[in-house]
């Protein structure tokens, strides 16, 4: 499969670049910077700027899939508005490229806590992430109302953390994985995983998941 790889760089989009070339795919990744990219077997790095709609649609043109694991950043003190207009850039160029398949990475913010409650309408929310929680969420609510893409939207584990592959995770909607202990957290490297077995063997087309231990 030839996959376009948005934030190759970043801390889930670097183990989804590993994880693709480690199963023997081809990877084209979009970079602002290509040169913070290491040449390797089966990678291309097309430079791009992901708040361009033309410029992500000649990236990824010609390729089986889109995985979208953009963010402008925690630190960015603008983050909620540069997520969205690099959300809405990459869907629209996606769209344009005529590629079908869009996996898009978001945040465990709107899972269910409760029936109608989202985790990050939670007074506990840490409120450090809330700006990026909000944009993740509205980038979710922008992707469900795509009818010409074969969109999967996968929230982390409510703790997403560095960590061992261990090749395994279990699975839910829209609620978060729990354990013995509340919600479930996974390593960035099984979120790879997740997203790997998503794009080889769909079985979210049209709806939003999550992983967890």
């Amino acid at each position: 499969m030839k996959v376009a790889l948005i934030g190759p760089t970043g801390f889930v989009g670097s183990e989804v670049l590993k994880e693709l070339l480690s199963r023997g795919h081809e990877v084209v990744a979009l970079a602002r910077t290509p040169a913070k990219l290491e040449a390797q077997s089966g990678l291309t790095v097309v430079q791009a700027d992901v708040q361009d709609a033309a410029q992500v649609a000649g990236a990824v043109q010609g390729t089986d899939a889109v995985v979208n694991a953009y963010n402008p950043g925690w630190g960015v003190p603008d983050l909620y508005d540069q997520f969205l207009a690099g959300t809405r850039a990459i869907y629209a160029g996606t769209r344009q490229a005529g590629v079908k398949r869009l996996l898009v990475v978001g945040g465990a913010g709107s899972l269910y806590a409760a029936p109608g409650v989202q985790l990050v309408d939670t007074p506990e929310f840490p409120q450090a992430w809330k700006s990026g929680a909000l944009a993740a969420r509205e980038a979710l609510n922008l992707i469900r109302e795509e009818t010409s893409l074969d969109w999967t939207f996968l929230s982390p584990a409510v703790h997403l953390e560095p960590g061992e592959r261990r090749g395994s995770y279990r699975v839910s909607l829209d609620t978060p994985v729990m354990d013995a202990n509340g919600p479930a957290h996974v390593s960035t490297a099984d979120l790879a995983v997740a997203i790997v077995d998503e794009l080889e063997r769909p079985q979210h087309i049209r709806r939003r998941f999550t992983v967890g231990y």
